[in-house]
């Protein structure tokens, strides 16, 4: 019958032949590139850089610690997630600078740009700003070349007509001798809608009065 020590002799050595065995399977499984730049346990220090092969792929990644489960918990620098390491030949030597780099996530570049050339971009999203309400300027002056303005051309067809006229009268009547241009669709009601709007705003001073539904005459102020 074996003693204590016999057996716990026993059972180390039984437990060498078997990660002896491992070793040479995992070997067998590198490439001889690969196989000359796996490390080994003594080697890997908690807190530096190495370039480790993960999911097929060699990425940099920074050792926080010694894993409960066996290896090291680790962190992967190009992802910033939490990997293990679960044993030293999965490490392929130092990062060096790869580390580094890679610890910049890709999504921080658009940000740190901009930031790096100071006040320009600032300035120039100032004035495409500024530029903005210009558009509708330079659209109110292409009607005032191409003719009058609604409103005006509808007081002048008033004064001229010196009687009261239904909307739809008007707009014909501005449109056929060219005093106003539109694509809309529905001409009669967009001046009838801005003849209600200015009565309703300058009251007597008005150059429209209602004398009917959907019909209008000129006042005073129309004829100045």
């Amino acid at each position: 019958m074996l003693t204590l020590t016999q057996r716990q002799e026993r059972a180390a050595r039984r437990a060498a032949r078997i990660a002896a065995k491992h070793e040479a399977i995992r070997a067998a499984a590198c490439t001889d590139n690969e196989r000359s730049r796996v490390m080994k346990k003594h080697e890997v220090k908690v807190g530096s850089a190495y370039l480790a092969k993960v999911s097929d792929k060699v990425v940099p990644v920074r050792i926080t610690g010694t894993s409960g489960h066996g290896g090291w918990d680790a962190v992967n620098e190009a992802t910033g997630k939490k990997i293990r390491i679960k044993s030293a030949q999965r490490l392929r030597g130092p990062a060096s600078g790869a580390g580094k780099a890679a610890a910049v996530h890709p999504a921080a570049a658009p940000t740190a740009a901009p930031a790096a050339q100071g006040a320009k971009p600032d300035g120039k999203a100032a004035k495409d700003t500024n530029a903005a309400p210009k558009a509708p300027k330079a659209k109110r002056e292409a009607k005032k070349r191409d003719g009058l303005s609604g409103l005006d051309a509808a007081a002048k067809v008033l004064v001229l007509a010196g009687k009261p006229m239904h909307t739809k009268a008007m707009v014909d009547k501005m449109l056929a001798d060219g005093l106003w241009k539109t694509g809309g669709k529905t001409p009669a009601a967009t001046i009838y809608a801005a003849i209600l709007r200015e009565v309703r705003a300058k009251g007597k001073d008005a150059r429209f009065r209602k004398t009917d539904r959907g019909q209008f005459e000129a006042t005073a102020a129309a004829r100045q």
